[in-house]
């Protein structure tokens, strides 16, 4: 008997299970696909190549992301994407430049997976680490990095939720600044860091914060989490989606990129208006969790949510360090 079995011997509203293959790992809870995750990444150089997390689904099985939209092809569900890191694009496509707009440079890098490091579940949580190595378009390395995320469903088996840590080392040998579009001259638009693209029929759906507050505002603003509430098509379901940072991170709390038209994204950026120096030889931490629940919220069950992620926040993702 697997472990598996065993889970639903012993609870069977709550089975995690898990499928690896030479290039993604996928998750199951109570039997229904809720995340895969493409650790070898094999897209364009145009695009950065690097790991996302696509699809992610509800418990119910509602798809809450998208891949390649036409409109952006770079832009993979939910990943970890850098747009200006130094002179270099670990985000993809074409990079901000003051006077001159967006511009295709040949600066576009790529995250590549180096070796998996943890992989499996105890406790009622699925854990993958990796170590992965950042090369500029040029080849040169400039970044190890540990990754780790935890998936644990719910009590109630409503939502399940996302922790994810990075731990990228600047081995460059040079300090390196990381800003973003709005550092480097447009206004509002300080996207960079954990990033999600939500699902077409999401155009025009509700971003909440954690006072009430609604609407395309949000952008810029700083909050400990920030949701996405989304209706399906085909089904007519709702879901909702929501971000905490981790009071550890050292931009804490955030200004948010987020918006509802003319689709739905959203992401904690904490290199959105002000440059941070990465200095040479230096580790820097980020921890993040996405709650993913079926159904629409309200501001009482938002505040639920995020009470549950910042819990998960407060426990270990994996136990491997770099």
């Amino acid at each position: 008997m697997n472990f598996a079995q065993e889970q639903l011997k012993d609870n069977p509203a709550h089975v995690l299970d898990w499928k690896l293959t030479t290039d993604s790992v996928e998750v199951t809870l109570n039997g229904t696909s809720v995340a895969n995750y493409t650790f070898r990444a094999t897209h364009a150089q145009t695009e950065s190549p690097r790991p996302y997390f696509h699809p992610l689904r509800t418990p119910c099985g509602s798809d809450v992301t998208i891949y390649r939209p036409h409109d952006h092809l770079w832009h993979k569900g939910l990943a970890w994407s850098l747009p200006h890191f130094g002179d270099d694009n670990f985000w993809g496509g074409p990079s901000y430049r003051k006077g001159h707009d967006y511009q295709w440079l040949p600066n576009n890098g790529r995250m590549d997976h180096v070796e998996i490091l943890e992989c499996g579940i105890s406790g009622g949580r699925f854990t993958f680490s990796h170590r992965l190595k950042w090369l500029t378009q040029s080849g040169e390395e400039v970044v190890g990095e540990t990754r780790t995320f935890g998936l644990v469903p719910s009590a109630e088996g409503e939502s399940w939720t996302l922790v994810f840590e990075t731990r990228m080392r600047n081995i460059s040998g040079q300090d390196i600044a990381i800003g973003s579009p709005t550092t480097e001259g447009r206004e509002n638009a300080g996207y960079g860091g954990l990033f999600w693209r939500g699902p077409r029929s999401f155009t025009g759906g509700a971003i909440i914060g954690p006072n009430g507050e609604a609407g395309e505002e949000l952008r810029g603003t700083r909050a400990p989490w920030l949701a996405f509430v989304g209706q399906h098509d085909e089904t007519d379901k709702v879901s909702t989606i929501l971000m905490v940072d981790d009071a550890r991170n050292a931009q804490h709390p955030p200004e948010w990129f987020t918006r509802s038209e003319p689709f739905a994204c959203m992401g904690p950026a904490p290199f959105f208006s002000a440059e941070v120096v990465f200095a040479a030889e230096t580790t820097m931490n980020n921890r993040y969790a996405m709650v993913i629940a079926d159904g629409a919220s309200d501001s009482a069950r938002l505040a639920r949510l995020a009470e549950t992620a910042t819990t998960e926040l407060q426990g270990a993702v994996g136990t491997v360090q770099m």
